[in-house]
């Protein structure tokens, strides 16, 4: 039996003394101002451990108005420098000295506090924390379904179930979470964090937590961050071995023998970490090293890899780390900011084979996304390869390089310069060329096919468009390609060349002149492939509606086997022609007098 009681943090932090107190017997318990100063610390940082004290202090006190226990404060308060040393035992050796110096039992969950104040001859009454690892309630929102959940307070709980890009809402109650049930799971999971091996706090700030639980990773919001509390839980749904995304022996053979420089890319939810996990333990049972860095730690691995947190180091310490322990891959798992992209093109150019994690609507946005981050001429040298990945799956690859060519799109020999080629990796064919002009970075997409069956690039396509406006004035049937810096072939309807070109040519050197380019006047190509459609007759649209899907292409518009005009097929498969323009009116003509109407694409 102590009369006089003094606990230390650890005992506070953990809850022990309110449901310990009535046991004790004593009738005095005495708590330090500096116990009081760290939590606060704690607290103002937004760290829980704070909180669950001054929760645990606020029971105490009214334990001990219940049971007649006097609670009093004693000690100095720490000035700021023995807070930051709290770490150090500087706190506890306060709180030490204080039962020393009134006579009080020192009650502590530290071996070491409790093996010092027998040292130093003090009553002690230590207090081993049983790890009572259990379910939590955030677990039981899931099933083997379940790819995350989502609990905010006032909201229906709901989840995201299925597979990656194939996944539905499902409402989890019929009961809206309140405040305090979402702080309770939220405290369950925090309580039993330090009770399990599996499970640590990866970033922790005034607002907001990121947790790695298991094979969970826990994202929690709270005021003033967020207007409310709110904990969101991610799972992966299936664990998969490389073998089974059925990679082609090409790029099987690439990925053993010679890529080093590899980005994953995807929309969130696509299963990128997945395919990565998968590469990591592929890479790890070919007798390489593998290490990955993240952010959070949530790739599931064996004990074989070595993980490191960006978030409890600094760039240059992970760097300095991995170079000294040699992996031949490093998995750079969420790469978000310049920093984590330039640690990533650091790493590759010192020799270590690398695998960087993006997020990407687009294959393309994977390789833009170091642009203005890294030198142009470096990205071939840290990427090598692209794959996207969309629902679960390889969606797309590219292969990455540099040449000295001329851009597509341009004609002089002169314009030759270094140009970085992003090509599909199965073809070989180039889908995008990145270079600079003047002072950007562009990225231009190149072979497109034309309406003519020729390759045009990106470039000449939107420079097309440009002089078609320009030329409706003209004729509204033009068709215009670009086929150099300054040269251009317009393609009219037979009947339209004569007026256009003029007597002696003359009309057409005016329109030379005025849009700056030299033409040639060519016949506009018949198609040969007819569409079948409806014809309907609203109040003040003629619609076409083609029997076949052919949404936003141009389509050629003939009556009686002569050129009528050309039209793009709407969103909504429906080609609409105002019926009292000129055309509308020659459309609608042929319509009532049935003559023969052809719509060729």
């Amino acid at each position: 039996m102590a009369e006089k009681l003094v606990p230390d943090t650890s005992v506070i932090i953990e809850g022990v003394v309110s449901k310990k107190i009535t046991e004790l017997g004593c009738s005095t318990i005495i708590i330090h101002e500096a116990l009081l100063s760290e939590l606060e610390h704690q607290a103002n940082e937004g760290k829980e451990i704070g909180w669950l004290g001054l929760a645990e202090l606020e029971r105490l006190k009214q334990i001990c108005s219940e049971n007649n226990i006097h609670l009093e404060f004693g000690g100095h308060k720490p000035s700021p420098a023995q807070i930051k040393l709290a770490t150090y035992g500087e706190i506890d050796a306060m709180i030490r000295d204080l039962a020393y110096e009134v006579g009080a039992t020192l009650m502590t969950a530290d071996k070491v506090q409790a093996k010092i104040a027998r040292t130093k001859s003090i009553d002690v009454i230590e207090v081993p924390i049983k790890a009572s690892v259990k379910k939590l309630k955030l677990e039981k929102f899931f099933d083997d379904n379940t790819m995350s959940i989502h609990l905010r307070e006032n909201i229906f709980p709901f989840a995201k179930k299925g597979a990656p890009g194939k996944w539905n809402f499902a409402s989890l109650s019929q009961k809206k979470l309140s405040r305090k049930e979402v702080q309770e799971i939220y405290r369950e999971l925090v309580e039993q964090i330090p009770l399990r091996e599996d499970a640590f706090i990866e970033i922790e700030r005034a607002g907001s937590m990121i947790i790695q639980f298991a094979n969970y990773r826990i994202v929690v919001t709270k005021p003033p961050f967020s207007d409310g509390w709110e904990i969101t839980a991610v799972r992966p749904v299936k664990l998969l071995e490389l073998e089974e995304y059925k990679l082609s022996e090409k790029l099987g053979k690439r990925i053993k023998e010679q890529a080093e420089g590899i980005l994953i890319a995807g929309a969130p939810g696509q299963g990128k970490t997945t395919f990565a996990r998968a590469l990591a333990i592929y890479y790890a049972s070919e007798n390489k090293v593998v290490k990955t860095v993240e952010a959070p730690r949530d790739l599931i691995l064996p004990d074989n890899i070595t993980q490191f947190a960006i978030s409890h180091g600094t760039p240059e310490e992970v760097h300095d780390i991995l170079l000294l322990s040699r992996p031949d891959y490093t998995i750079f798992d969420e790469m978000r900011n310049t920093a984590d992209f330039r640690l990533f093109a650091d790493l590759r150019l010192s020799g270590v084979g690398m695998v960087g994690i993006v997020h990407a609507t687009t294959p393309i946005d994977a390789i833009q996304r170091f642009i203005g981050r890294i030198e142009l001429g470096v990205i071939p040298q840290i990427i090598d390869t692209v794959i996207f990945i969309k629902a679960g799956g390889i969606a797309k690859l590219y292969e990455v390089k540099m040449t000295v060519k001329v851009p597509a799109g341009m004609t002089e020999e002169d314009l030759a310069r270094p140009v970085v080629t992003v090509s599909d990796f199965d073809t070989n064919r180039i889908e995008y060329e990145i270079y600079s002009y003047g002072e950007e970075t562009v990225v231009v997409p190149v072979e497109k096919v034309s309406a003519f069956g020729k390759e045009e690039s990106s470039a000449h396509k939107i420079a097309a468009q440009a002089l078609e406006e320009k030329f409706k004035k003209y004729s509204r049937n033009a068709k215009i390609e670009v086929n150099g810096a300054n040269r251009c072939t317009v393609y009219l309807p037979e009947n339209e060349i004569g007026s256009i070109i003029g007597k002696q040519g003359k009309r057409i050197e005016k329109i030379e002149k005025e849009l700056g380019i030299r033409i040639d006047v060519k016949e506009m190509p018949r198609t040969e492939e007819a569409i079948e459609f409806d014809v309907q007759i609203k109040k003040r649209y003629i619609q076409l509606i083609p029997k076949n899907n052919i949404i936003s292409k141009d389509v050629d518009i003939y009556v009686n086997d002569e050129y009528l005009l050309t039209a793009k097929v709407g969103n909504k498969n429906i080609i609409k022609i105002h019926k009292f323009n000129p055309v509308g009116k020659d459309l609608l003509h042929a319509i009532t007098t049935k003559k023969n109407i052809e719509v060729r694409a």
